[in-house]
């Protein structure tokens, strides 16, 4: 079968290679649609939790040998630790993820655990269905956050999300669907601005400027996390989802001294993944752009590289 593969640091491979066989409790999935990821743009540089030879992709879809449409929540835990039991299998400590420890959906087929897949409503394209996991993200993020700015606010307070890609505006979406009145998205392409602005937007800025009850970093680079840190309102929280640098960027007395919190955000819950899944179907997600697997490569190597479209690039078969 062909796959685009992780073959080296800074190196992507359409290949052909042999189709993989499903173990007993696993499913041999044909893959229609895989949303190509930003932490794969970013840890596809150097060998890390990826190891080549490895088919990446995370967000994905496809159908059964039955023929049942499916999404796949990549998350993949022991079910067994303290932290499964209770109720946290995205913090599990022996957890995978397809994609990353496992070979994942920039294939035209994959195996699967029977317990990652979820039934597809049957009006539901494979480009919104790809989207359900970064959704997830969303999701969760949000229930890490108090977004109306505590339990003492009376009117939603203002948010920041810092990153116009993929998970910025579904966090956007997920604000808006939320009620919050007052959310602001930053980002440097005026292309990337002017969607937000469509999805729902109050206001757009190239910087990060003002003050906010809430900081959502949907990039992940010291410059952005410093810039949230120093943006968000004494006893604010910012959470972090972007994976762009380990590199924390700030200096940690401010926190302290304006009992300022920083939340990390991984993943979701099966309960998020649900919810994620069910809003799928509601939200506007009809912004992605379809590529087909042959020129997968392209596309990745540029977003890689810097372009800044398509936002939402989806390998589509």
């Amino acid at each position: 079968m062909r796959a685009l593969v992780f073959t080296g640091p800074g190196e992507v491979e359409l290949q052909d290679v042999d189709r993989p066989r499903p173990d007993a409790g696993d499913v041999l999935l044909d893959v229609r649609a895989a949303g190509i990821c930003g932490s794969e743009l970013h840890g596809f540089r150097q060998p890390g939790f990826r190891k080549p030879p490895l088919v990446m992709g995370h967000e994905f879809a496809g159908t059964t040998p039955e023929g049942r449409r499916v999404v796949v929540n990549p998350l993949v835990s022991c079910g067994q630790c303290d932290l499964c039991r209770s109720g946290r299998p995205q913090l599990c400590r022996n957890r995978e993820l397809l994609g990353v420890h496992r070979p994942g959906g920039f294939a035209e087929s994959v195996v699967v655990p029977a317990t990652s897949l979820h039934e597809l409503p049957p009006e539901m394209s494979w480009q919104t269905a790809a989207m359900v996991e970064p959704l997830a993200n969303a999701v969760h993020a949000w229930h890490q956050l108090d977004p109306r700015g505590g339990v003492h606010a009376t009117a939603p307070g203002r948010v920041a999300i810092v990153g116009a890609g993929t998970i910025g505006l579904v966090c956007l979406l997920v604000a808006r669907r939320h009620g919050l009145a007052d959310v602001t998205v930053v980002d440097r392409s005026p292309q990337r601005l002017e969607l937000a602005r469509r999805l729902g937007a109050t206001s757009t800025e190239p910087e990060l400027a003002g003050e906010f009850d809430a900081v959502i970093d949907a990039v992940g680079s010291p410059v952005t996390r410093r810039a949230g840190i120093d943006r968000v309102r004494p006893g604010g929280t910012c959470v972090w989802l972007g994976l762009a640098d380990p590199d924390p960027g700030f200096d940690g007395n401010a926190l302290v001294r304006q009992e300022k919190r920083v939340v990390g955000s991984f993943a979701y819950s099966p309960d998020d993944f649900a919810t994620a899944l069910a809003l799928a179907a509601e939200l506007d997600l009809d912004w992605t752009t379809p590529v087909g697997l042959e020129q997968s490569r392209e596309v990745f190597l540029a977003l890689a590289g810097g372009a800044m479209e398509p936002v939402k690039a989806v390998i589509v078969q």
